[in-house]
């Protein structure tokens, strides 16, 4: 089970690099340090599971959250292509998405002030601060039945290949995945015309 993370918030345009770069380190790539220590013994064995813990933001973005949402999109991706490799020999991955839990993930933000070079996304960060300091012991999803949520879903036959945990989590998945396939089938006829004629 890979759950280390950590959620930095700061612009695209203005996020200290180094804090960028932190972030990718153990959200993204000690995921995968983890991942990859871990599947020769189940190749061996010939079976196993991982359990990716992505986010909610692995597949909602959100402004001044862009980047703790691109190491979760990054966790959904490699997750993906990891399930077809791995499958052959036995072995399971599953993605979870959290919601809004209560564990101390958002204490951090209180003592956290925005520390941003541009003044122009003061506001909208100081704004997502907020809500997160606000929510702070008051989050909706209980661990406990997060937990039991993934080893039911674990228990499945067949099991799912990600699960969203947490209603408000849920709504807002379900919410963008219809908007994007109706944007994108909007666009049916651009999409199809950029291949050679036949």
């Amino acid at each position: 089970v890979n759950n280390a993370g950590r959620g930095w918030y700061g612009s695209i345009e203005g996020m200290d690099e180094s804090a960028l770069r932190a972030m990718f380190e153990l959200n993204f790539f000690a995921v995968l340090s983890v991942t990859r220590a871990v599947l020769p013994g189940m190749r061996a064995r010939g079976k196993g599971w991982i359990v990716n813990v992505s986010s909610v933001a692995g597949l909602v973005s959100a402004p001044g959250f862009g980047y703790y949402s691109a190491t979760k999109f990054a966790i959904e991706a490699v997750s993906d292509a990891l399930r077809d490799e791995v499958a052959p020999h036995g072995i399971s991955v599953l993605t979870v998405e959290p919601g809004a839990f209560r564990t101390n993930a958002y204490t951090g933000f209180a003592n956290e002030p925005v520390n941003e070079p541009i003044p122009d996304y003061h506001d909208m960060l100081e704004r997502v601060r907020a809500t997160f300091i606000g929510m702070d012991g008051a989050q909706p999803g209980d661990p406990r039945r997060g937990a039991r949520a993934v080893i039911a879903a674990i228990a499945q036959d067949p099991p799912p290949r990600r699960l969203v945990l947490g209603n408000s989590g849920y709504d807002a998945v379900i919410d963008t995945l219809e908007n994007n396939l109706v944007d994108i089938r909007a666009n049916e006829t651009l999409s199809r015309r950029a291949d050679f004629p036949t």
